[in-house]
């Protein structure tokens, strides 16, 4: 899937009609401000480093004001999605979400709008997937229907009488055993992992069935991987397979968009050979050909090639790929993830570098599709904080929502159209709710960026001290601002309304006093701050001073913002996030979606 913009350029010069020490504009990108050390915060594992700040004083007044006339972007409303990993298949999760229990539901549906689920990993290092057809047997009218399955229990029959959509109530001990289960599948799938041998996996119709009345009862569209390890002789791909399941589907009537393996650059340590762009790019030409076969699918969307890191063999690779099928996919995607989660910091959240690192995995992503297809539409498919499965009390704590809140504002600012987040609930620890189905930080950060943030990108002006660079020492600013016009799912707010979204990843408080069009305005302020002693290893959170937990099972708490009166100084808190609302602007780029 794809991803989306965000805006302020970080280490711009000070153009030289600007005061000394004083950065005048700045276009769409990161506002560069004074560069701060970070403060040792309660619960840090360790202290960390501290640089002087060379004479500029930390309480620096940075002046706001944001392009109202018209959006620098405009992303997809499907902007931020969601990945579950194909673990659930084997773990027993499936069926947890296949009869829709009341707190996962809850959950999936109120994050809202995301109309997009995607699977996949199915093709991954981790499994081959094979699909596995029903009989057919005759129906009571005579004709030939697919075999229902009789391993089910009473509550699916339930299901299938009201459409396959209920809300059920599972007893603790059932979630407990399900939490054992997947707890043992996480220790094999970690054995094979690092003894880089990989398991079949064999998905059956009844589980498609159970995945697609997920997705379909939670308002997702499904994205779904088909195997691309299947060889022929000739290295070309055997697609009888794939051809059963999509024929399957076809006479099910499911809505579901297509994709052809993952990683595709990484097929030598899966199968002993290497699959090149130029083949890979002719494999899809023959799926697009399958689809225009089925009168179902004659249409449907097609993405890909879901590569890794943009490395220089990559970068060829997508070359290859693009010259034989750029015109074949909907939407060109490719994953990345920060950090090695067996080796990850708190510290290492905290980076400017490591933040800045998708720029330049973008803008080489964009030079090969622009080159080839100009104007195609790309996707950040797989998103991670961490790789090789996350780490505990790292990936998923509050420190690391630093690096997924400005993933979102980058993409967003850098023209990518949807982002999909690795992964909504799986074995590792990258994901956004526990085994538990507890919301963890990055869930809720996810979910006020959904409530408050529309499609429309806007240019921000910011003007402020910035400290003079020393030769040879590259600046990296610590405090990202980043804006779009509110969301208009939102009836809380006004069309023309605005909202920031600001990233302070300095030690010391930050004030920021809004100024033309933004002027003298009411504010709506959602501050996110860690709960708990744990600090910055924090799995909960506050909004505004009060901890956010679910009310029930079926409950989310209301997001409750604090008003700031008009014309007062916005004040950001030391390595925090929030949002800020500037209500009734009657922003001409936002009047109208």
């Amino acid at each position: 899937s794809e991803l989306i913009r965000g805006f302020l350029l970080s280490g711009m010069p000070c153009p030289s009609s600007c005061p000394p020490g004083l950065l005048a504009l700045m276009a769409p990108g990161l506002a560069l401000l004074a560069t701060f050390s970070l403060p040792s915060q309660a619960g840090d594992r360790r202290a960390l480093p501290v640089e002087k700040p060379l004479g500029v004083k930390g309480r620096t007044l940075i002046l706001l004001d944001v392009n109202t006339k018209s959006p620098v972007r405009i992303i997809s409303e499907n902007f931020l999605s969601l990945q579950l990993d194909p673990s659930i298949i084997h773990d027993g999760w499936l069926d947890f979400l296949r009869y829709q229990d009341v707190r996962f539901h809850a959950l999936v549906y109120v994050v809202g709008l995301l109309l997009l689920l995607l699977l996949g990993f199915l093709t991954s290092n981790l499994f081959t997937l094979s699909f596995q057809l029903p009989h057919m047997c005759q129906g009571p009218d005579g004709s030939e229907e697919w075999e229902r399955s009789t391993d089910i229990v009473r509550s699916d029959i339930a299901l299938d009488k009201q459409k396959g959509c209920k809300i059920a109530q599972h007893p603790d001990i059932m979630l407990e055993l399900q939490r054992e289960k997947a707890a043992q599948m996480h220790l094999v799938l970690l054995k094979e992992q690092f003894s880089n041998t990989y398991s079949n996996l064999t998905l059956t119709a009844r589980s498609l069935d159970k995945l697609y009345n997920f997705a379909d009862c939670s308002g997702l569209h499904l994205i779904f991987a088909l195997n691309a390890l299947r060889r022929n002789p000739n290295n070309s791909w055997n697609s009888s397979n794939a051809l059963s399941l999509l024929k399957y589907s076809a006479s099910k009537k499911y809505n579901i968009s297509w994709e052809l393996g993952n990683e595709p650059n990484n097929y030598r340590t899966l199968i002993g050979r290497s699959v090149n762009g130029s083949q890979l790019g002719k494999d899809y030409a023959q799926l697009r050909s399958l689809l225009q076969l089925i009168r179902t699918y004659s249409r449907a969307h097609l993405y890909g090639p879901n590569i890794g890191r943009p490395r220089k063999n990559v970068i060829a690779f997508l070359e290859g790929f693009m010259k034989v099928a750029g015109g074949t996919v909907d939407a060109v995607t490719w994953q990345h993830y920060y950090i090695d989660g067996r080796v990850a910091r708190v510290t290492d959240f905290l980076k400017t570098r490591l933040l800045d690192t998708l720029s330049d995995q973008i803008r080489k992503i964009q030079k090969v599709v622009n080159t080839y297809t100009p104007g195609k539409k790309i996707w950040l498919e797989g998103v991670g904080m961490t790789s090789a499965g996350g780490m505990n009390n790292l990936s998923d704590s509050y420190a690391a929502g630093f690096l997924w809140l400005n993933t979102l504002g980058l993409l967003a600012s850098q023209g990518i159209d949807v982002v999909v987040r690795h992964s909504f609930l799986n074995h590792g620890h990258n994901h956004l709710v526990d085994q538990n189905f507890n919301p963890l930080p990055d869930y809720w950060l996810s979910l006020l960026y959904k409530r408050l943030i529309g499609p429309k990108v806007l240019a921000i002006h910011v003007a402020g001290l910035q400290r003079k660079p020393r030769p040879g020492r590259v600046i990296r600013d610590k405090l990202r601002i980043y804006a779009h016009c509110t969301s208009y799912h939102n009836h809380n707010y006004v069309r023309g309304s605005i909202t920031l979204y600001i990233i302070n990843l300095h030690r010391s408080r930050k004030k920021i006093k809004l100024a033309g069009t933004l002027r003298d305005k009411i504010v709506h302020q959602y501050l996110l701050q860690p709960y708990g002693k744990d600090g910055l290893h924090s799995k909960s959170v506050q909004l505004n001073g009060q901890p956010l937990a679910m009310v029930d099972d079926g409950t989310l708490p209301e997001l409750k913002p604090r008003p700031l009166r008009a014309g007062r100084t916005l004040v950001i808190p030391p390595l925090t996030m929030s949002f800020y609302v500037v209500k009734n602007v009657n922003a001409l780029a936002c009047r109208y979606r």
